[in-house]
């Protein structure tokens, strides 16, 4: 099993909503967690990771979209072969039902210790059978909750999830909540073995997904990574992207095109609609709205103190915008043995396309970092026109998309060997001019990968950015 690396946060609390269960100050000890994250990003492995250091009895069962029927009987087999103290109780048992099955689980519990009760993928149980949400509640409240057992639901639909804790749903107020998120880029460098710089790109590549991470070889770079991952078809870099786009989206669903778009580079809507074929104005708002419900596209809108109707759209997750854009028009090519092509593709693309998809991470460090003459916890974005002129790519303000007040302006400069010099400086001074509520007085901050050569203006560099990121010490 590969090197089990960051999510100290995650395994923290897990173990302390164990430790709750036979605190004493509960009349029904029993707690329910759901835990929800983007695919591949290591959900499962973490509840794994914490059942393995934890030791105490459990039952880790993946629903796998089969008919109900075909659901009952995985469960209980699963519950069978597991080490709850009455596992036999389900040996050579048939469950009719949901409602038999968890009132059966109940009596394989131990009612002294703590124990544990895995349901994974539990968006194919909720959206297969309408049913199952109300039968868990109650299986919950009478049977469940008044036994030492921490029930964890997982999912990788993030609003189905969601939704599941809402008022007016089944299991309303009787779950705690934990959002799973990609590896940091602090942890990706950490897990690589890499210095502050690459391991920002190893992040752009890999989203922080841990099963994309745990093949590439330790302090190996970036290039030599992909030029292996694309000549091997089964590489956790290719098969991740496919897997994901599969689960969320039918392969005929206009989502699903639209989101091509979209990976490809197009941010507008008008530029969307005409890279996904001329659809219909309706048909692409229905599209994006899936989209955006699904926390796959980001909508976004220039940060000022000006309102504007200007939206950009990109893909949310780092990794699926880079498969997107490189991986997903190579797969043919890939699987007929010229993944040197994709390969040289990626090369002659790279330093542009980075220069993109560097900016939302460098936003979040800017969130996340305290700045030389910058009032804290400030909103970071961008500043934009329809013309794009201006174009900037750091505006930090009171509140977003509207602020009341803009705190800083600044410029990113992402390319190696070129350093932020002052005809940059006298660029980002006329962007500043035209930022609605920026003016003469209003700070300035740099962030480049290669350093700068302008004296007085705070410029953060890739050493600094790692440490947004960084566990406190």
């Amino acid at each position: 099993m590969a090197r089990f690396v960051g999510r100290s946060a995650q395994l923290h609390r897990l173990e302390q909503m164990l430790t709750s269960l036979t605190d004493g100050r509960r009349d029904r000890p029993g707690r329910a967690l759901l835990m929800r994250g983007r695919r591949r990003v290591g959900k499962s492995r973490l509840v794994e990771e914490f059942l393995e250091r934890s030791g105490v009895p459990h039952v880790f069962f993946t629903a796998s979209m089969q008919p109900p029927e075909g659901e009952l009987g995985l469960f209980a087999a699963e519950v069978a072969s597991s080490n709850l103290p009455g596992a036999r109780t389900f040996s050579g048992v048939t469950v009719s039902s949901w409602d038999a099955a968890l009132r059966l689980l109940a009596t394989a519990l131990p009612p002294d210790r703590p124990s544990v009760v895995v349901i994974d993928e539990l968006p194919y149980l909720t959206g297969k059978d309408p049913r199952f949400e109300g039968t868990l509640q109650k299986a919950f409240d009478r049977e469940l909750s008044r036994l030492p057992v921490l029930l964890i639901g997982i999912g990788s639909d993030l609003a189905m999830m969601e939704a599941l804790n809402e008022y007016g749903r089944p299991f309303h107020q009787r779950a705690t909540e934990m959002v799973v998120p990609p590896l940091t880029p602090w942890e990706v460098g950490a897990m690589l073995g890499l210095e502050p710089a690459q391991a920002i790109d190893a992040y752009l590549v890999t989203g922080g997904l841990p099963l994309v991470c745990a093949e590439w070889p330790e302090a190996s770079d970036l290039g030599s990574y992909v030029a292996a991952a694309v000549s091997d078809p089964t590489s956790a870099l290719l098969v991740s992207g496919e897997r994901a786009i599969a689960a969320e989206f039918p392969p005929d669903a206009l989502a699903r095109r639209v989101l091509g778009a979209v990976g490809a580079g197009e941010r507008t809507f008008t530029a969307i609609q005409r890279a996904a074929g001329d659809i219909q104005q309706a048909s692409l708002n229905r599209a994006l709205q899936i989209l955006l419900t699904k926390r796959v596209v980001v909508a976004e809108r220039p940060l000022s103190t000006r309102a504007s109707r200007e939206t950009r759209y990109r893909v949310a997750d780092p990794y699926l915008r880079f498969w997107l854009a490189y991986l997903a028009p190579g797969l043919a090519e890939i699987e007929r043995g010229r993944g040197d092509v994709v390969h040289s593709r990626i090369r002659s693309g790279w330093t542009s396309w980075r220069g993109r998809a560097v900016e939302p991470v460098v936003r979040e460090a800017l969130e996340r970092l305290p700045l030389p003459g910058v009032a804290p916890g400030g909103m970071v974005g961008g500043y934009w026109t329809r013309s794009n002129d201006p174009e900037v790519d750091v505006v930090i303000a009171d509140r977003s998309p509207v602020a009341d007040q803009v705190r800083a302006v600044g410029s990113i400069k992402w390319l190696e060997r070129q350093r932020f010099d002052r005809r940059d400086l006298s660029r980002l001074l006329t962007h500043r001019s035209q930022v609605p509520g920026a003016d003469e007085d209003t700070p300035l901050v740099v962030v480049s990968r290669s350093g700068c050569d302008v004296p007085d203006v705070p410029c953060i560099g890739p050493d600094e950015l790692i440490r947004a990121w960084a566990p406190p010490e």
